[in-house]
């Protein structure tokens, strides 16, 4: 009895010293941030807030950046930014703008002195960087937004007073609301084509931040920012040889919870998890004489030596937050995210009005994703759905939404592997593009084509076990890739783009149908010739819905268990497909998390009643 005392007191010593700061739309920031006194902005309480205190802030919009200036010292001694518990908080990356004079039928026009803009001015600052496509034309970083929703910058004035449909927007009609912006050293002049509606009477909104929730410095670590509605930040470019800069972002940290958050209106990414500015920032684009490729192994090689590793960044959780319309990425990252896990968010509508372009778009986007867990997200009209790109080494890719993503659902690109692929949804047109070697696919549903390439142009690294050691660099030739207890449907779907790779496939109890055909080395695929109507995906909105036809032959399959014995190891880092922490893999539960039978079912759905179904699939 008196030891359990002992433990209890030694535990309560902690909280006994936390401070629990309030913060109020109705306070202010010389009181001292109790109940009765609440602080009246988040920076606030951010200054004041130390090891193991907890920020509650309660209803309102907040339009200010949070620079946090210090982290907590462990997971059990974090700084917590949380919403008071059910209410309504927001913070914004915009301000309001009032004062608009009509230039010409439908189009207004305002007049704003750059010190309004303070140290900051996103309609002079164009979007750059390593790997962006501007099409041809100016991109700020600033925005517009009319009742909420964005509208379309145009490059010209003309555009605004006679606007035209984009033809590549997803809404062409929505491309018909633009905004154009010209500066001088006094003043910054928006026009703004607003149709029939009275800025003056609607909410018009610009964006005047470039984050909403970032650290200026990195090491600031065990944060967590949890429950708030976090909109309208200018956000720069985020290639992976850059500073990542989100709406928000752990700047090179270790440790973040980022959960049960709404963001939304991120000129460029959402969440970034990336890594610091000090290791390169675009330095592609200040030194084209190397190519790309040479030049991020060079900031790797520079992260290495300023500490990357388990021990100082990574190990995130990303989970359970709703991100949309974000012009470049729902979650990006370089370096910044290994170790970490990714769950259970819903990514939609990312890269939308397509007015630029560049080779980091996706609704999740990381650079070396090394034992990283991205588990049971939806993510749907995104372009690429999941891009992987350099060192996915100990990823697991599971149990994850995809659809109606016109790039496509997962790219692979020139990773080692061991990485595993299993229970997810691919749903979209392209379900896989792989460009590696060294993954394992099991139980998918596999509704699109797969696309295999080879790279013998670049050569990326692979690490050793659960590490950010490098041990060496390839090219990528092909193959060498696990395919397992698959379902792929429809003509258009074959594992026969890898039958001319250098290294062979491992394959069995993948089932085929409505004329999808299998490796030509493959060892018992079951082939059902018999026609079935198409898969069908019911989208209404809070609920998901998947249609289709599932044959009682599927029983058929000759499927095993997959394990860690079975896969066996990932030809170039000589490794084991592996838990995270160094256990042996089991694949034994489906989608839904019903647990697998030693002799599973193959596809994602566990004993799947035969016969045409309808399932609620998120």
């Amino acid at each position: 009895m008196r030891l359990r005392k002992l433990l209890f007191l030694a535990l309560a010593v902690p909280l006994a010293f936390a401070t629990e700061f309030h913060v109020s739309v109705n306070g202010n920031d010389r009181s001292d941030g109790s109940f009765a006194n609440p602080l009246r902005t988040i920076s606030a309480a951010a200054a004041r807030a130390q090891p193991g205190d907890v920020i509650t802030v309660h209803a309102g919009t907040y339009r200010e950046r949070v620079t946090p200036p210090r982290g907590g010292t462990s997971d059990a001694s974090r700084i917590v930014y949380r919403a008071a518990p059910g209410e309504t908080v927001v913070i914004k990356g915009s301000e309001v703008i009032r004062d608009w004079k009509p230039f010409r039928p439908g189009v207004w026009k305002v007049t704003i002195p750059n010190a309004f803009f303070g140290k900051y001015n996103p309609y002079q600052d164009l979007i750059a960087g390593d790997w962006f496509n501007d099409r041809g034309r100016p991109h700020h970083t600033g925005e517009v937004y009319l009742n909420g929703r964005s509208l379309f910058e145009s490059p010209t004035l003309a555009g605004v007073l006679n606007p035209q449909p984009f033809p590549d927007a997803r809404d062409r009609s929505a491309s018909l609301w633009t905004w154009y912006c010209e500066s001088d050293d006094r003043f910054t002049y928006i026009y703004a084509n607003f149709h029939d509606k009275d800025p003056n009477q609607e909410l018009v909104e610009i964006n005047v931040r470039d984050s909403c929730f970032y650290p200026d410095q990195p090491g600031r670590n065990y944060i967590t920012v949890r429950g708030f509605q976090m909109s309208q930040a200018a956000t720069q470019w985020a290639p992976p040889t850059a500073e990542q800069i989100g709406l928000i972002g752990t700047n090179w940290s270790k440790g973040w919870i980022i959960e049960d958050n709404v963001i939304s209106d991120s000129k460029c990414a959402g969440i970034t998890l990336g890594k610091d500015r000090a290791t390169g920032q675009n330095v592609w684009s200040h030194d084209p004489s190397k190519d790309g490729a040479t030049h991020y192994n060079e900031v790797i090689v520079r992260a290495l030596k300023e500490g990357w590793s388990r021990e100082t960044i990574g190990s995130h959780i990303v989970r359970n937050n709703v991100i949309f319309n974000c012009g470049q990425a729902g979650i990006a990252g370089s370096l910044g995210a290994v170790f970490s896990q990714v769950t259970g968010n819903h990514i939609y509508n990312i890269w939308t009005k397509r007015q630029f372009a560049g080779a980091e778009i996706a609704g999740i986007k990381l650079h070396a994703a090394i034992d990283v867990l991205i588990r049971g997200n939806r993510i749907h009209n995104a372009g690429r759905g999941i891009w992987l790109d350099w060192m996915a080494q100990g990823t697991r890719v599971s149990r994850n939404l995809l659809y109606d993503n016109t790039t496509d659902d997962l790219f692979v690109e020139v990773d080692h592997g061991p990485f595993v692929v299993d229970d997810n949804l691919f749903l979209s047109p392209v379900s896989l593009s792989d460009m590696s070697e060294g993954g394992a696919y099991a139980h998918n549903l596999i509704a699109g084509r797969v696309v295999s390439r080879p790279e013998l142009r670049r050569v990326t690294p692979y690490h050793r076990a659960h590490s950010t050691q490098v041990i060496a660099l390839r090219d990528i030739e092909g193959g060498d890739d696990r395919f397992y207890n698959n379902i792929l449907i429809g003509p258009a779907v074959t594992l026969a783009v890898y039958d001319g790779r250098p290294f062979p496939l491992f394959t069995g109890g993948n089932v085929y149908l409505n004329g999808a055909r299998p490796y030509a080395k493959e060892i018992d695929p079951l082939v059902i010739s018999a026609a079935q109507p198409p898969v069908e995906v019911l989208d209404e909105g809070g609920r998901v819905f998947l249609r289709y036809d599932s044959p009682e032959e599927l029983r058929k399959a000759v499927t095993r268990r997959v394990t860690t014995a079975l896969l066996g190891k990932a030809r170039v880092p000589d490794l084991p497909y592996e838990n995270g922490d160094g256990t042996p893999l089991v694949i034994d539960y489906d989608y839904f998390g019903n647990p697998r039978s030693v002799a599973p079912t193959a596809g994602p759905f566990e004993n799947a009643a035969p016969g045409f179904v309808k399932l609620r699939v998120w």
